[in-house]
């Protein structure tokens, strides 16, 4: 089974899932803004991607300044607790398949691990 952590709203997630669609299977669709990952979870999905929690944070969205995510000393298990509390600081989409997970930017990125 292969899963997306999707945002319908997202041009890339958009295009992530249509391109898991054309290569067939079942995909689980997880709109992750409605049903954010806990925290065990997305520290796997972390370990999964092979990248720290800053890599995967939107650095763009209004919460990473308010919250003041820029700062340096913050570690892993504060910047996940925020991704938890503000899914919208996830970065999209997010592709799990067996036993391994990719960012879809670009959406072909996920293919690798199909």
């Amino acid at each position: 089974m292969v899963r997306i952590y999707h945002n319908s709203r997202c041009s890339k997630s958009r295009a992530t899932l249509a391109l898991l669609e054309e290569h067939g299977g079942k995909v689980e669709v997880i709109n992750y803004l409605d049903n954010p990952p806990t925290v065990a979870e997305l520290a796997v999905l972390l370990k999964q991607l092979g990248m720290s929690a800053r890599e995967l944070l939107r650095t763009g969205e209004a919460e990473y300044a308010s919250l003041g995510l820029d700062d340096p000393a913050l570690g892993d298990a504060a910047l996940i607790a925020a991704m938890v509390a503000h899914p919208k600081l996830i970065e999209r989409p997010i592709v799990v398949a067996n036993g391994k997970a990719a960012l879809g930017r670009p959406p072909e990125a996920v293919l690798a691990i199909l």
